[in-house]
């Protein structure tokens, strides 16, 4: 039943278990007693970060599902697929953050596609490794299936490249090893990933590379974990094509080399190495394979070592390819030793050879993001928009809705970002009083912060304490702006 009233609110958040009963006294003393309209409470109770915003658009449609998972009380939402959405969480028995993925609706009555999510979790939970994100449950919460994982605070590889381009030489090379560790150790319990690509790796804001979603995985009759239990060889529609290509059919290990090579590809080129398609007749074409442009054509300033590591992984011949995750962890582990500190040239822009005139990798400039920003903004459409936003202009962003807790952060050494956004817009008061503390603060005096303001504020604008390092800056503005001024920001303190 949909609440209207304040009280109504109040008695389904606390049925709910979402806020104590103490909390709701406190709220109401606030506001003046019990007789308040519901929009109040719901204000105060998002101010105090009793609930979400998430939370509090669901209380208000009466629904009494999808709160809680498990052990894993939602707090919002954080991505979605086809398939599946995924959430951030916090566990309610050590309050340690978690992400919730939960299948659609629309297959909780499709036995083979709940079997499917199912087999996901059962397979991640039981392989344990710093480069595999981590299962902790998997289950069915009334009629939706869900798995529980570790929360990884970054972005897919995918977006990482999109974001910044071919990555420095050091840091792709860093990331291929992760991954290939994290390949290597599922390798050795006789488990397979068939499905390897750009959005199954999660990359953390502090450089973790991690592997995900086993749900195509396949498992050694021989090697492989008992407890993993007998499956048949699904793989994905790509790795049945480069199989058949190769004639060696259900190929896992060489297969998964191959596409841990695409990886590397990706990440130091900047571009795919296989024509991406969602069209099922255009990744079964062969020649999607045998015609891929060579790596010296994408990054014409890689090193020579670097490409005949890559194309060995990448070779169509699966005996001609590095036999094992481990010789490739191997190569790449030299590779990294090697060139640990450099960076890579930038890919031509139109993926033909640089002129005669090209200058040598050794005399271009480094390829470098503009840096990092934690944006404080409530969880809804703004915080997404302007986390998208922040990350087209080049930055890694990471997200709280709290501005205390935002500067308890910043309190920290090292700092978990190079500068700060707060949203007065959402948060009002409470933003500009976290942004003036950073201007007074001797302890902040190196920390760059923008107040973003609307038009309608002109009070808190007033009461804002700028200086040179900390800028008010009113919506809507424009990128290059925004950009201009961050740059500025940030140099000071470089």
């Amino acid at each position: 039943m949909q609440p209207t009233t304040a009280e109504e609110l109040a008695h389904l958040a606390q049925e709910l278990e979402l806020v104590a009963g103490a909390q709701l006294n406190d709220a109401r003393s606030e506001l003046g007693g019990h007789n308040v309209p519901i929009q109040e409470l719901g204000a105060l109770l998002l101010r105090r970060e009793l609930l979400t915003g998430y939370q509090l658009e669901r209380l208000l449609r009466g629904d009494r599902r999808g709160f809680y998972y498990g052990s894993a009380k939602v707090l919002y939402q954080v991505g979605a697929g086809a398939f599946a959405r995924v959430y951030r969480a916090v566990n309610t028995a050590d309050g340690g953050i978690l992400a919730v993925k939960v299948l659609r609706a629309r297959y909780n009555a499709d036995a083979e596609k709940c079997k499917s999510f199912r087999r996901e979790g059962e397979m991640g939970r039981l392989l344990r490794h710093p480069n595999i994100v981590a299962i902790e449950d998997v289950g069915q919460e009334h009629t939706s299936s869900y798995i529980t994982m570790e929360f990884v605070e970054g972005q897919t590889l995918r977006e990482l490249v999109k974001i910044r381009g071919a990555l420095d030489l050091a840091r792709g090379l860093d990331l291929m090893v992760q991954m290939a560790s994290g390949l290597e150790y599922a390798h050795r319990r006789g488990v397979t990933h068939r499905d390897l690509k750009a959005s199954n790796i999660l990359v953390s804001s502090l450089g973790k590379a991690k592997l995900v979603d086993f749900g195509l995985a396949g498992i050694d009759a021989e090697t492989g974990d008992k407890a993993l239990g007998k499956v048949e060889h699904p793989r994905t529609i790509d790795y049945a094509t480069l199989e058949k290509l190769s004639g060696m059919k259900d190929d896992g290990v060489r297969s998964d080399v191959y596409f841990l090579g695409t990886l590397a590809y990706l990440a130091l080129a900047g571009a795919p190495a296989l024509v991406e398609s969602r069209d099922r007749a255009v990744r079964a074409d062969p020649r999607r394979f045998t015609t891929a442009v060579p790596l010296t054509t994408r990054a014409p300033g890689l090193p020579r070592d670097v490409v005949d590591v890559v194309a060995r992984m990448m070779h169509l011949d699966p005996l001609e390819r590095w036999q094992t995750a481990a010789d490739a962890k191997r190569a790449l582990e030299q590779l990294l030793e090697k060139y640990s500190g450099e960076t890579a040239a930038a890919p031509s822009p139109s993926g033909s050879a640089p002129a005669p005139s090209a200058a040598p990798a050794a005399d271009r400039p480094k390829v470098t993001s503009r840096g990092s920003l934690m944006l404080v903004e409530r969880p809804g459409k703004s915080q997404q928009a302007l986390r998208d936003f922040f990350m087209k202009l080049g930055y890694k962003v990471l997200l709280t809705e709290n501005p205390q807790r935002a500067l308890a952060r910043f309190s920290t050494t090292p700092v978990p970002a190079d500068g700060i956004v707060l949203c007065a817009q959402s948060l009002g008061e409470p933003a500009v009083e976290a942004f003036n503390t950073l201007t007074s603060a001797p302890f902040f005096a190196q920390v760059p912060a923008v107040l973003l303001v609307s038009p309608r504020q002109a009070d808190l604008v007033e009461r804002a304490a700028v200086d040179e390092r900390r800028k008010v800056v009113a919506t809507p503005f424009h990128s290059s702006a925004m950009a201009r001024l961050l740059d500025e920001l940030l140099e000071k303190v470089a």
